[in-house]
Protein backbone atom coordinates (compact mmCIF):
# COMPACT_ATOMS: atom_id res chain seq x y z
CA UNK A 1 0.00 0.00 0.00
CA UNK A 2 2.70 2.09 1.04
CA UNK A 3 4.67 1.28 -2.62
CA UNK A 4 1.36 2.73 -4.44
CA UNK A 5 1.72 5.97 -2.54
CA UNK A 6 4.69 6.50 -2.93
CA UNK A 7 5.32 5.57 -6.72
CA UNK A 8 2.93 8.89 -7.93
CA UNK A 9 5.06 10.98 -6.26
CA UNK A 10 8.35 9.63 -7.73
CA UNK A 11 6.80 10.01 -10.97
CA UNK A 12 6.01 13.46 -10.56
CA UNK A 13 9.49 14.42 -9.40
CA UNK A 14 10.59 12.28 -11.98
CA UNK A 15 8.77 13.99 -14.96
CA UNK A 16 8.22 17.75 -13.92
CA UNK A 17 12.00 18.11 -12.40
CA UNK A 18 12.78 21.78 -13.93
CA UNK A 19 9.41 23.21 -12.59
CA UNK A 20 10.40 21.71 -9.10
CA UNK A 21 13.87 23.55 -9.47
CA UNK A 22 12.58 26.92 -10.32
CA UNK A 23 9.47 27.24 -7.88
CA UNK A 24 11.58 25.89 -5.01
CA UNK A 25 14.92 27.81 -5.79
CA UNK A 26 15.43 31.12 -4.00
CA UNK A 27 14.83 33.71 -6.62
CA UNK A 28 16.32 37.25 -6.80
CA UNK A 29 14.67 40.45 -8.54
CA UNK A 30 17.96 42.12 -9.20
CA UNK A 31 17.00 45.76 -8.81
CA UNK A 32 17.44 47.78 -12.45
CA UNK A 33 15.99 51.27 -11.32
CA UNK A 34 18.47 53.33 -12.19
CA UNK A 35 18.27 52.07 -15.65
CA UNK A 36 14.30 52.81 -16.51
CA UNK A 37 13.90 55.28 -19.18
CA UNK A 38 11.04 54.51 -20.68
CA UNK A 39 7.10 53.61 -20.40
CA UNK A 40 6.52 50.84 -23.28
CA UNK A 41 3.55 49.48 -21.77
CA UNK A 42 -0.07 51.40 -21.80
CA UNK A 43 -1.73 51.36 -18.67
CA UNK A 44 -5.33 52.45 -17.59
CA UNK A 45 -4.82 54.65 -14.44
CA UNK A 46 -8.01 55.92 -12.52
CA UNK A 47 -10.04 55.25 -15.48
CA UNK A 48 -7.78 56.60 -17.88
CA UNK A 49 -5.57 55.33 -20.41
CA UNK A 50 -1.80 56.45 -19.79
CA UNK A 51 -0.52 55.96 -22.82
CA UNK A 52 2.70 54.68 -23.78
CA UNK A 53 6.10 56.35 -24.18
CA UNK A 54 9.14 55.41 -25.46
CA UNK A 55 7.77 51.86 -26.85
CA UNK A 56 9.00 48.83 -28.39
CA UNK A 57 9.85 49.28 -31.93
CA UNK A 58 10.61 51.90 -34.37
CA UNK A 59 13.17 53.55 -32.32
CA UNK A 60 10.67 53.41 -29.58
CA UNK A 61 8.33 55.75 -31.76
CA UNK A 62 6.06 53.21 -33.61
CA UNK A 63 4.39 50.32 -31.34
CA UNK A 64 4.08 49.51 -27.60
CA UNK A 65 2.17 47.11 -25.21
CA UNK A 66 -1.23 47.65 -23.65
CA UNK A 67 -2.34 45.50 -20.08
CA UNK A 68 -5.39 43.68 -20.11
CA UNK A 69 -7.52 46.34 -18.71
CA UNK A 70 -6.05 48.70 -20.60
CA UNK A 71 -7.40 46.97 -24.01
CA UNK A 72 -10.55 46.14 -22.52
CA UNK A 73 -10.94 50.27 -21.85
CA UNK A 74 -10.14 50.55 -25.41
CA UNK A 75 -12.99 47.62 -26.37
CA UNK A 76 -10.23 45.53 -28.09
CA UNK A 77 -9.00 42.05 -27.72
CA UNK A 78 -7.20 41.25 -24.33
CA UNK A 79 -6.21 37.99 -24.86
CA UNK A 80 -3.06 39.23 -26.41
CA UNK A 81 -2.46 41.91 -24.42
CA UNK A 82 -0.16 41.88 -21.09
CA UNK A 83 -1.67 40.50 -17.74
CA UNK A 84 -2.43 43.66 -15.61
CA UNK A 85 -0.45 41.63 -12.58
CA UNK A 86 3.26 42.32 -13.29
CA UNK A 87 4.52 39.50 -11.69
CA UNK A 88 4.96 36.41 -14.15
CA UNK A 89 4.68 33.10 -12.38
CA UNK A 90 7.21 30.59 -12.43
CA UNK A 91 7.32 28.01 -15.45
CA UNK A 92 9.24 24.79 -15.89
CA UNK A 93 11.64 27.23 -18.56
CA UNK A 94 11.84 30.20 -15.57
CA UNK A 95 11.50 31.43 -11.91
CA UNK A 96 8.56 34.08 -11.22
CA UNK A 97 10.11 37.57 -13.03
CA UNK A 98 8.52 40.83 -12.02
CA UNK A 99 8.70 43.57 -14.35
CA UNK A 100 8.55 47.02 -13.84
CA UNK A 101 4.46 48.22 -15.17
CA UNK A 102 1.27 49.13 -12.98
CA UNK A 103 -2.20 50.04 -13.65
CA UNK A 104 -1.90 52.01 -10.66
CA UNK A 105 1.29 54.49 -11.51
CA UNK A 106 0.68 56.15 -14.40
CA UNK A 107 4.58 58.32 -13.47
CA UNK A 108 7.75 56.12 -13.21
CA UNK A 109 9.39 54.27 -16.13
CA UNK A 110 8.64 50.72 -16.95
CA UNK A 111 11.75 49.53 -18.64
CA UNK A 112 15.41 50.16 -19.73
CA UNK A 113 15.40 50.74 -24.14
CA UNK A 114 18.78 51.23 -25.91
CA UNK A 115 17.82 52.47 -29.25
CA UNK A 116 21.74 52.79 -30.43
CA UNK A 117 24.59 51.64 -29.25
CA UNK A 118 25.64 51.63 -25.76
CA UNK A 119 25.54 50.12 -22.28
CA UNK A 120 23.59 49.54 -19.07
CA UNK A 121 25.37 48.54 -15.76
CA UNK A 122 23.53 47.29 -12.36
CA UNK A 123 24.78 45.90 -9.25
CA UNK A 124 23.35 42.37 -7.54
CA UNK A 125 23.33 41.10 -4.32
CA UNK A 126 26.53 40.06 -4.18
CA UNK A 127 26.39 36.17 -3.90
CA UNK A 128 26.75 32.75 -5.61
CA UNK A 129 23.98 32.03 -8.46
CA UNK A 130 23.11 28.98 -10.82
CA UNK A 131 20.79 31.16 -13.04
CA UNK A 132 20.63 34.67 -14.74
CA UNK A 133 17.68 35.84 -16.51
CA UNK A 134 17.49 38.89 -18.36
CA UNK A 135 14.00 39.76 -20.11
CA UNK A 136 14.15 41.10 -23.37
CA UNK A 137 13.10 42.12 -26.76
CA UNK A 138 14.92 43.19 -30.03
CA UNK A 139 13.09 45.13 -32.57
CA UNK A 140 13.96 46.08 -36.13
CA UNK A 141 15.84 42.88 -36.38
CA UNK A 142 18.22 41.05 -33.90
CA UNK A 143 20.41 43.34 -31.36
CA UNK A 144 23.83 42.01 -31.20
CA UNK A 145 25.38 42.03 -27.36
CA UNK A 146 28.06 41.37 -25.12
CA UNK A 147 26.90 40.46 -21.59
CA UNK A 148 29.79 41.32 -18.96
CA UNK A 149 29.21 39.23 -15.70
CA UNK A 150 31.26 41.11 -12.99
CA UNK A 151 32.65 38.54 -10.31
CA UNK A 152 34.41 39.86 -7.37
CA UNK A 153 37.48 38.25 -8.40
CA UNK A 154 37.14 39.52 -11.62
CA UNK A 155 34.74 38.84 -15.55
CA UNK A 156 33.47 36.68 -17.75
CA UNK A 157 32.20 37.93 -21.48
CA UNK A 158 29.70 36.21 -23.54
CA UNK A 159 28.27 37.76 -26.99
CA UNK A 160 25.03 37.05 -27.34
CA UNK A 161 22.14 37.89 -30.47
CA UNK A 162 18.86 38.51 -29.01
CA UNK A 163 16.37 37.89 -31.50
CA UNK A 164 13.82 40.25 -33.23
CA UNK A 165 10.62 40.05 -30.97
CA UNK A 166 8.64 38.47 -34.04
CA UNK A 167 10.67 35.93 -34.42
CA UNK A 168 9.61 32.15 -32.63
CA UNK A 169 11.92 30.24 -30.22
CA UNK A 170 12.81 26.80 -31.15
CA UNK A 171 11.72 24.59 -27.90
CA UNK A 172 15.62 23.30 -28.31
CA UNK A 173 16.86 26.78 -27.89
CA UNK A 174 19.15 26.53 -24.58
CA UNK A 175 19.81 30.22 -24.43
CA UNK A 176 16.40 31.70 -24.82
CA UNK A 177 12.25 31.35 -23.82
CA UNK A 178 9.17 33.16 -23.63
CA UNK A 179 8.37 35.24 -20.84
CA UNK A 180 5.23 36.67 -22.84
CA UNK A 181 4.30 35.26 -26.16
CA UNK A 182 2.32 36.10 -28.69
CA UNK A 183 1.66 39.74 -27.50
CA UNK A 184 -0.43 42.23 -29.81
CA UNK A 185 1.06 45.64 -30.65
CA UNK A 186 -0.71 49.13 -30.29
CA UNK A 187 0.41 52.29 -32.08
CA UNK A 188 1.05 55.99 -30.37
CA UNK A 189 -2.96 56.47 -29.66
CA UNK A 190 -3.34 52.89 -28.33
CA UNK A 191 -5.08 51.60 -31.99
CA UNK A 192 -4.08 48.12 -32.08
CA UNK A 193 -1.30 47.59 -35.53
CA UNK A 194 -1.21 43.79 -35.40
CA UNK A 195 -3.19 41.16 -33.85
CA UNK A 196 -0.39 38.78 -32.23
CA UNK A 197 3.10 37.05 -32.57
CA UNK A 198 5.04 39.67 -30.61
CA UNK A 199 7.64 38.23 -27.70
CA UNK A 200 8.92 39.35 -24.41
CA UNK A 201 12.24 36.93 -24.46
CA UNK A 202 14.45 35.10 -21.75
CA UNK A 203 17.98 35.25 -21.74
CA UNK A 204 19.16 32.18 -19.62
CA UNK A 205 23.10 32.77 -18.24
CA UNK A 206 24.72 30.46 -16.59
CA UNK A 207 26.97 32.00 -14.37
CA UNK A 208 30.18 30.30 -12.37
CA UNK A 209 28.28 28.50 -9.32
CA UNK A 210 31.31 28.87 -7.29
CA UNK A 211 32.01 32.77 -7.52
CA UNK A 212 30.30 35.74 -6.26
CA UNK A 213 28.51 37.74 -8.84
CA UNK A 214 28.52 41.29 -7.84
CA UNK A 215 27.36 42.94 -11.31
CA UNK A 216 26.25 42.61 -15.01
CA UNK A 217 26.55 44.54 -17.68
CA UNK A 218 24.65 44.74 -20.67
CA UNK A 219 27.04 46.42 -23.95
CA UNK A 220 24.73 46.48 -27.32
CA UNK A 221 26.08 46.83 -30.71
CA UNK A 222 24.22 49.58 -33.32
CA UNK A 223 21.74 47.64 -34.57
CA UNK A 224 18.72 46.86 -33.36
CA UNK A 225 16.47 48.46 -30.98
CA UNK A 226 16.68 46.92 -27.30
CA UNK A 227 14.67 46.35 -24.44
CA UNK A 228 15.60 45.21 -20.97
CA UNK A 229 12.33 44.49 -18.99
CA UNK A 230 13.46 43.23 -15.58
CA UNK A 231 16.79 40.54 -14.26
CA UNK A 232 16.45 38.16 -11.83
CA UNK A 233 19.13 35.18 -10.22
CA UNK A 234 18.31 31.82 -8.45
CA UNK A 235 20.86 31.34 -6.06
CA UNK A 236 22.20 28.42 -5.75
Amino acid sequence: MKLLLILPVIFFLYCFPATIRQKNSHVTQFNISSLLNARPITTLTDNRLVTWTNGIDGGGQADGYLTRSAALFNKQDTVHALPDEALFPASNSHPEIQLHYSNQNSINDQACSMADQGAAQFSVPKAKYKAIFLALTSAEGASSIKITLIYTDGVRVKKILVPDYYQDISPRDNNFCYLAHNLAKWGPANQMTEKGHHNIDLLKLMPDPKRKLSGIKISKEKKGYLVLWAAAGVGN
